[in-house]
C-alpha cells in the first residue's frame, strides 16, 4: 500500500471554505473518477498562530494507482484552480510512502 501526503495552508476566514470546497466538490470529484486501487482519503486541520493547515493522506494500493490519479508526474500536487484562489500556500510536491504497517483493520 501507498500513502500519499500533502499539505495545504490558508488563513483562518478562509478555513471553513477550504474545507467545504474539499468536501463537496474536490474529494467527491475524485471519488467519482472510480481510480482503480484508490482506497481513500483522510483529511486533517489544525490552526496554527497565524494561518490554518490542511493535511491529506490519501491511500492506494500500489503507485500505478497513484499515478492513475496524478499523472506520470505522481510526485506533482494535484490541486484544482478552485482550491488554488483559497490556500494561501501548499506543497507543490506530494510525498509518498510505502505502508509498512496497517493496523487500521
Amino acid at each position: 500500500m501507498v500513502s500519499r501526503i500533502w499539505h495545504g495552508y490558508t488563513t483562518f476566514e478562509n478555513a471553513d471554505k477550504y474545507e467545504n470546497l474539499l468536501r463537496e466538490e474536490v474529494l467527491t470529484g475524485i471519488k467519482n473518477r472510480n481510480i482503480k486501487g484508490y482506497k481513500g482519503i483522510q483529511l486533517f486541520r489544525r490552526n496554527h498562530k497565524k494561518e490554518t493547515e490542511f493535511i491529506t493522506v490519501m491511500w492506494f494500493d500500489s503507485l500505478e494507482s497513484v499515478k492513475e490519479f496524478a499523472g506520470r508526474d505522481y510526485e506533482q500536487a494535484v490541486v484544482p484552480p478552485s482550491a488554488r484562489k483559497i490556500l494561501s500556500r501548499f506543497d507543490a510536491i506530494s510525498q509518498h510512502y510505502d505502508v509498512r504497517i496497517d493496523q487500521f483493520k
